[in-house]
C-alpha cells in the first residue's frame, strides 16, 4: 500500500468498509426477510447475550434508548423477540430471542457470509481472517 493510504484517517476507512457491508447485507439478506440493519444487529447481540436490557442494547449499538426501544418493539410485534410484561420494581425488561427469532437469525447466516465475501473480495482468505481478528481486538 502506498503513502496515499497511510494519509487516510482510520475512521474514514472503517466507515467506508462498514457502509459497503451494511448496504450489501441489507439489500441481499435483510430486505427479503423484512428486517432492518438495526433489527439484525439487535438480534445478533441477543443471540450472544440473552436477557439484555434495552439500555444495554442501546449502548452496544450506540443509539438512544428511545431508538432501541422502537427496534425491540418492532421485533416484539413480529414475534421475534420477547420481553416479560413486568419485572421486579426498578429492574429493566430483559429481551430474548423467541424460537422464531432464532430461526430467522439463522436464515441470515449464509447470506451475511456471502455479503462479507462480496465486500472483502479483494482480500485472500487469510487476510479476511486477520482483518476480523484485528477489528475484534480494536473493539475490546
Amino acid at each position: 500500500m502506498g503513502d496515499a493510504l497511510d494519509d487516510l484517517p482510520l475512521g474514514y476507512l472503517l466507515h467506508r468498509a462498514a457502509m459497503a457491508l451494511r448496504s450489501e447485507v441489507t439489500t441481499s439478506v435483510l430486505e427479503p426477510l423484512d428486517l432492518t440493519f438495526a433489527q439484525y444487529l439487535c438480534m445478533r447481540i441477543l443471540s450472544k447475550a440473552p436477557g439484555s436490557s434495552n439500555a444495554e442494547l442501546a449502548r452496544q449499538l450506540n443509539v438512544s434508548p428511545q431508538a432501541m426501544n422502537m427496534v425491540v418493539r418492532g421485533l416484539e410485534d413480529r414475534g421475534l423477540v420477547s420481553r416479560p410484561a413486568s419485572v421486579a420494581s426498578g429492574r429493566a425488561l430483559p429481551a430474548e430471542l423467541s424460537r422464531e427469532g432464532v430461526a430467522i437469525l439463522s436464515r441470515t447466516d449464509s447470506g451475511v457470509r456471502a455479503a462479507e465475501l462480496q465486500v472483502l473480495g479483494n482480500l485472500a482468505e487469510d487476510e479476511r481472517s486477520q482483518l476480523k481478528r484485528i477489528l475484534a481486538a480494536v473493539g475490546e
